[in-house]
């Protein structure tokens, strides 16, 4: 098992069985004690999604804490899904996706949803060239978020509309602004 998953797996069981974080072990390979990025921990039961929560953008000091948020709020705050009871850990597999940082892509054709997830974003611009209104600390209103490689996803467009339905965007009459950006996959 490569040692993100362990990381994530370790610290869903001890937050479910004792209700505490964990710190990654001081043998973690540094290249994630010293590396940020966005972290989608995927957890599913015998075969089936039963968490899924990210970032997209870093928030913790480094790699191994952001698996260990994002696999507790997979695990608890999923809102499609209740919180995983202890009875349900032996039944657990877990996905971890590290993602490269988000680029503003100006046409569909830099698409491709076997290699790419997406972000998409309304903006409060007219117009859409303004890229600031992502990452400049404004809040926009809504935002959808897609993996890459998603079963039944096979178009750029399927997916934008799949990732403005999560958001509440209506792609007819809202401005968006589109990301694309790859992930290093481990576990499943």
């Amino acid at each position: 098992m490569h040692p993100l998953v362990e990381l994530a797996k370790s610290a869903i069981e001890t937050y479910i069985e004792e209700g505490r974080l964990i710190l990654p072990p001081p043998d973690f390979p540094q290249e994630f004690l010293t590396k940020k990025s966005g972290v989608f921990v995927t957890i599913k039961k015998q075969g089936r999604l039963r968490g899924c929560i990210g970032t997209y953008l870093p928030t913790q000091e480094n790699i191994a804490k952001e698996v260990i948020r994002n696999a507790i709020s997979a695990a608890t705050q999923d809102y499609r899904f209740g919180p995983v009871s202890k009875e349900e850990l032996p039944l657990l597999s877990y996905t971890i996706y590290i993602l490269s940082e988000p680029e503003l892509i100006k046409s569909k054709s830099e698409l491709d949803p076997k290699k790419y997830g997406i972000i998409v974003k309304t903006t409060p611009f007219s117009n859409t060239d303004k890229t600031d209104a992502i990452f400049d600390g404004r809040i926009p209103v809504k935002t959808g978020i897609l993996l890459p490689d998603l079963e039944g996803i096979d178009t750029p467009e399927k997916q934008i509309l799949i990732a403005c339905q999560k958001a509440g965007i209506d792609p007819q009459t809202e401005k968006i602004l589109i990301y694309r950006f790859s992930t290093e996959k481990y576990g499943e």
